[in-house]
């Protein structure tokens, strides 16, 4: 068995798989100790551990002590490359790229090898163009929802709302309305840029994941949405890279 997971800026996501089928997934946020407890039933069963992960040193390193309660097999981290099965990376220097970039890119392109772009509504929003013959053409990394709305509670003290889930980009009448609104007019207006590029780059797809993906879907996002997208690259990497 393989134990996949991706570690992001706030949550963790696990996966585990057995000749390519999924046997047990789960996660939680980063800020909590991750115990693995549902995965004691398997622990023996496990032959490795893969992992793609953005999350500082200090959070590896509770999630390296987390693993080794729970399993023996070996850990290693998958990077962001220069190239992988025809995608090629547009960084000069690949280590600055976080690795669930790279692993998304790698889910959307293999088995398809066409044209796409992927986003990644997470915490931070991360979009990235692909062209037909794997070039990697460039993206974006912008704040996320939760991020923006933090941003708004914490940074401009004065500004007192509560969040409300409904999308709605009116101009508001009241703080609050203001704020929610300002939230889904900038999502709205991502969108339509994102749509704009891809039209313009003559895209074939758009493939979304993360978090947040139903809020791109509600304002009108035509995409693929695959949750584990960054989980699909990874297990894609590490077993090509098992198989030398």
């Amino acid at each position: 068995m393989i134990l996949l997971l991706d570690c992001g800026n706030t949550r963790l996501k696990w996966r585990l798989m057995a000749d390519g089928v999924v046997v047990h997934d789960g996660g939680g946020a980063l800020e909590e100790t991750v115990t693995f407890a549902e995965l004691t039933p398997y622990a023996r069963k496990i032959d490795r551990v893969a992992v793609s992960t953005v999350a500082s040193e200090q959070s590896r390193l509770r999630l390296d002590e987390s693993l080794a309660t729970v399993t023996a097999a070996p850990v290693r981290y998958h990077w962001a490359e220069v190239s992988r099965d025809g995608l090629r990376n547009s960084y000069q220097d690949v280590a600055k790229m976080g690795a669930d970039r790279w692993h998304a890119m790698v889910a959307a392109w293999v088995g398809t090898r066409r044209s796409f772009a992927v986003v990644d509504a997470g915490s931070a929003v991360t979009i990235d163009y692909v062209d037909g013959q794997g070039q990697h053409l460039g993206g974006y990394i912008l704040p996320g929802l939760n991020m923006m709305r933090r941003s708004l509670k914490l940074d401009a003290a004065r500004i007192g709302f509560e969040y409300d889930e409904q999308i709605n980009a009116a101009p508001g009448r009241s703080t609050g309305e203001c704020a929610n609104h300002g939230l889904a007019w900038l999502t709205e207006s991502l969108v339509q840029r994102l749509l704009g590029d891809v039209g313009r780059l003559g895209l074939e797809r758009v493939v979304l994941t993360g978090g947040d993906a139903g809020r791109f879907l509600s304002l009108g996002l035509k995409a693929e949405h695959r949750p584990g997208l960054v989980l699909e690259g990874l297990e894609i990497v590490d077993l090509q890279e098992s198989q030398g």
